[in-house]
């Protein structure tokens, strides 16, 4: 029997999939995120490290066994409603593969350039930003009810992004 207490952090990690200046990405079919373009990844077991759990869940919707990652920070998510989150971010450099199968939704492969031209996370586009410069982050997200970004802040240099 579980019980979700509303408020709850999930912990989860997420992985850019990248190839030379494209991202393979993942519009979502459902909630959270429905329809638009994330990184794959998904919630750590018990008694499982964000590690393993990125290559796990990697493997899980894309087929994909990264043989190498590299971790670029954690995202914090808090909202008064059940979109609650500590997500671990990674990175790994893949081959070029057609997209596979996903039963969260369908791969895609995005150009660099286009990512601000996606519907995408908003949280995601800083995050990708910051990735791109190489720049370890710790960003803390705080959502509205409706689940509205009303604030952001990089905790390492204390920037408020929003």
């Amino acid at each position: 029997m579980t019980h979700d207490v509303i408020g709850l952090k999930r912990v989860a990690t997420l992985c850019i999939l990248k190839n030379k200046d494209k991202f393979l990405l993942l519009k979502r079919l459902k909630e959270p995120n429905k329809d638009m373009f994330v990184p794959v990844g998904g919630k750590i077991d018990p008694f499982e490290n964000p590690d393993d759990a990125v290559v796990r869940e990697v493997m899980e919707e894309t087929g994909i066994h990264i043989t190498s990652k590299k971790f670029c920070g954690i995202l914090t998510e808090t909202s008064p409603v059940k979109y609650n989150w500590i997500s671990y971010v990674y990175i790994s450099d893949i081959e070029f593969v057609e997209p596979p199968y996903c039963n969260e939704g369908e791969l895609q492969w995005i150009d660099a350039k286009d990512l601000a031209t996606i519907p995408t996370p908003l949280t995601d586009l800083y995050i990708y930003d910051y990735v791109s410069k190489g720049d370890i982050f710790a960003f803390n997200a705080v959502y509205d009810a409706e689940l509205n970004l009303i604030s952001l802040q990089e905790q390492y240099s204390n920037t408020v992004i929003r």
